[in-house]
């Protein structure tokens, strides 16, 4: 089941160009455009006439027009025109879908219109920032549940088995990291110290660490789907601890957008933003390129997951201490799932 009355990613908004671009999205086809006045829609993608998909159509001065016969629909879902005739039924529409471009996301609310409040839209400036955070970014399809994503962030001590080449390090130094979980309104943070650690390999190579670092990975879970995160490293004793220092060595900000496909596949949105040699393509390159080696290892482990998890669904699995921000992410979504389905249907 999925939360619908809320928003979630539904594309980046470079991906929405002339022509109308089709997603899935919590198991219902849609269609995103861009009108002529280059703000996007988001409709059913079904035509209302025959069932042709609307992707398969074009965008017009009023709207998008089905590519079978021409019908054209509105961004309201409301049909404005039928070749051929004047008349047009009442019951000539699709749904459509509110959505908001916003920090370079496109966000869209699957449940009921009335209720969709743009205030509860993430805030995330650094995409507009790129003087201080340049970034890049990219979407992976993954075939898992969702959910299995969200996990994966919330417990990092999964990052010195998988991504050890990386940004993992040594195993122990993630499983002995200091940490603090604080619960919140729209879901939960922490943050997690590893104190005199030998800096990872994408650390190291990114500002030439040449002794041991303090290391910091400060991260949200705003439910649904989607997790910030701001991580990185100051050589031991300089006071990132101690003080909250932050500038003068290593500093990337992740934005994980998890969004729905089906039951079984998701899709994964992630920039990564540079925060210390700023004024370096290369170095936001090179940041960008281990990033995208780690998020295709958790790929790699997360869809052999899924797949297991599938051949065995009724058998039981062991919660351990490192677990403890994963469940509180769950029970975070089964409160809001409880919630829902409590209310009348969207229409």
């Amino acid at each position: 089941m999925f939360i619908h009355n809320d928003w979630y990613i539904a594309a980046w908004g470079s991906e929405i160009k002339g022509r109308p671009f089709a997603r899935t999205i919590l198991n219902q086809p849609l269609v995103l455009y861009r009108e002529r006045n280059g703000k996007v829609a988001a409709l059913e993608d079904r035509c209302c006439h025959r069932g042709t998909p609307l992707a398969h159509g074009t965008v017009v001065s009023e709207g998008l027009q089905c590519g079978y016969h021409g019908l054209v629909f509105a961004a309201s879902g409301a049909c404005v025109r039928v070749p051929g005739q004047e008349h047009i039924p009442a019951q000539a529409r699709v749904r459509s879908y509110p959505v908001v471009e916003q920090d370079e996301f496109v966000w869209i609310w699957m449940g009921d219109a009335a209720q969709a409040d743009r205030s509860r839209i993430i805030s995330y400036p650094y995409h507009n920032d790129y003087v201080h955070w340049p970034h890049k970014c990219t979407t992976l399809q993954v075939k898992c549940d969702y959910l299995l994503l969200i996990d994966n962030l919330m417990d990092l001590t999964h990052l010195g088995y998988v991504h050890g080449r990386t940004v993992g390090g040594a195993p122990m130094t993630h499983v002995a990291a200091k940490m603090d979980i604080i619960p919140t309104p729209t879901g939960v943070k922490f943050i997690r110290w590893m104190l005199n650690s030998v800096p990872p390999a994408t650390y190291a190579k990114a500002v030439g660490f040449k002794g041991r670092v303090d290391r910091w990975q400060e991260t949200e879970f705003i439910a649904p789907s989607s997790v910030l995160q701001f991580t990185g490293a100051l050589e031991a004793g300089r006071g990132a601890y101690e003080q909250g220092k932050r500038e003068g060595g290593f500093a990337l900000r992740l934005f994980h957008g998890i969004t729905p496909e089906t039951d079984e596949t998701c899709f994964y949105f992630w920039s990564a933003a540079n925060g210390y040699r700023q004024d370096d393509p290369a170095a936001t390159e090179q940041l960008f390129n281990d990033i995208a080696v780690t998020f295709d290892e958790d790929r790699l482990i997360l869809e052999a997951q899924h797949a297991r998890l599938q051949g065995s669904p009724t058998l039981p699995l062991l919660d351990i201490d490192a677990d403890g921000v994963r469940i509180q992410a769950r029970r975070h979504l089964e409160r809001r799932l409880a919630e829902e389905t409590e209310m009348p249907a969207a229409k």
